[in-house]
């Protein structure tokens, strides 16, 4: 008997991608779910891409951060009240701000491997609509009174609660293994890596003029659909400058002496959904689809940041894509010279110049600013955490499409637990 022999992968094209405008969060979507504002990304992919038939598209992949316990099977039940084929499976992931770009690599396998011919990957997040657990000491009372074999031992359980217990808890915006927020640990990197407030002012009224610019031009035409009233991101404010964003007060990082991140170098809390169609070049194809580009590569990387080099700057939490992208880059034969674009979510201004100064540190040489972030980012568009790797495949996909004739673009995702999330999309 011989032995069976491996799939050839094949090519994974990115066909286009449908997201909600994002919005602040108590803003227009105060009252939407992640199940609602993921449906409407999806409802407008389907509306796109003449979706609407049985068994148009082989499996839906998603994903939300901050999720109620109603959300335990989010992907799935946003398929059933879509116009989606109802019998399309779903299921949830999640890799913190990377789970959008994961759900594009786990559908794209599947994909690449022959499993799937098509499939549908994005993220949904909702920081108004964040869940409320109940206070961990009323927990514990209820499940001691849940357990009580007697109507007495049920009331003496019940009798130990106190006002105290009645406060909810609200999730919390830090690392479990240290205590300190997302823009804390930035504001420790920043420091480590001796990155300006005037740099990251300036790349920060970079990102607002430049995604402002790609809507004047109608690029989000096809990319974004309204939603609750909003037709571009809430967070958009066109005139911003260097000049102005230099009058904001620091609000990280207040510990040490001349601190340099505020509330305008530092994306906002926000509420939002995106979704990418990807399939093989067969299906593309068959369907009179053009791909915008393909999926040629990716990355995973964490780093050790409750241990590692933290204060030398290294082992930041936000710093994994330091060490994701030269082995993506080294396995696929690439430098950052080859990159036409290059897209580098915007957790934080600071965040963005500190990967960019590593990868220069490890010999990757300098990206050169009028390729990155062209179309603007997460600091101008906002950052609802689980849709921002869609909305980046996308906007990638769609701007090396726009160049006309070959191309290539690198994507940068770092996200919460020290993680990191990077590929490459390239057009023939």
């Amino acid at each position: 008997m011989s032995p069976v022999q491996p799939p050839v992968a094949r090519r994974v094209a990115v066909i286009g991608g449908t997201r909600v405008p994002f919005a602040r969060s108590d803003g227009p979507y105060a009252t939407a779910s992640n199940q609602e504002m993921l449906t409407a990304a999806l409802d407008g992919l389907v509306a796109r891409f003449g979706l609407q038939g049985p068994g148009a598209v082989g499996e839906f992949v998603g994903g939300a951060v901050l999720k109620h316990s109603r959300d335990f099977n989010l992907a799935r039940e946003t398929v059933l009240g879509s116009t989606l084929d109802a019998r399309t499976p779903a299921y949830d992931l999640q890799q913190a701000c990377g789970t959008g770009l994961q759900a594009v690599i786990a559908a794209a396998n599947k994909i690449a491997l022959g499993q799937i011919e098509s499939a549908v990957a994005g993220g949904a997040d909702t920081a108004s609509d964040a869940p409320l657990g109940v206070n961990d000491r009323l927990r514990r009372i209820l499940l001691e009174a849940r357990r009580a074999k007697s109507a007495g031992a049920r009331l003496r359980a019940l009798a130990r609660v106190r006002p105290a217990h009645l406060v909810p808890d609200i999730p919390r915006n830090a690392e479990p293994r240290t205590g300190l927020s997302m823009g804390e640990h930035a504001a420790v990197t920043a420091r480590a890596w001796g990155v300006t407030r005037e740099e990251q002012d300036a790349l920060a009224a970079a990102s607002h003029q430049r995604l402002a610019a790609a809507y004047e031009r109608g690029f989000f035409q096809d990319l974004v659909v309204p939603f609750r009233g909003l037709a571009r991101d809430q967070n958009l404010r066109p005139g911003s400058t260097a000049a102005k964003l230099a009058a904001l007060k620091p609000v990280f990082g207040l510990d040490a002496p001349d601190p340099t991140m505020t509330a305008g170098n530092s994306t906002p809390l926000t509420d939002g959904a995106a979704t990418v169609l990807l399939a093989s070049e067969e299906w593309a194809r068959a369907r009179g689809l053009r791909p915008l580009a393909y999926l040629t590569a990716h990355e995973t990387a964490a780093v050790d940041f409750p241990h590692g080099d933290v204060a030398g700057g290294e082992d930041g939490l936000l710093m994994a894509p330091a060490y994701a992208v030269p082995r993506m880059l080294e396995r696929a034969g690439l430098a950052l010279a080859d990159f036409d674009l290059v897209e580098v979510h915007e957790a934080f201004a600071s965040q963005v110049l500190a990967t960019l100064a590593a990868w220069e540190k490890r010999g990757l040489g300098p990206v050169d600013r009028d390729r990155l972030n062209v179309a603007g980012s997460s600091l101008a568009t906002g950052h609802p955490f689980a849709a921002t790797g869609a909305r980046i495949v996308a906007t990638l996909a769609a701007l090396l499409a726009e160049r006309g004739g070959p191309g290539r673009g690198l994507i940068s995702v770092c996200a919460a637990g020290g993680q990191g999330v990077t590929a490459v999309l390239e057009r023939d």
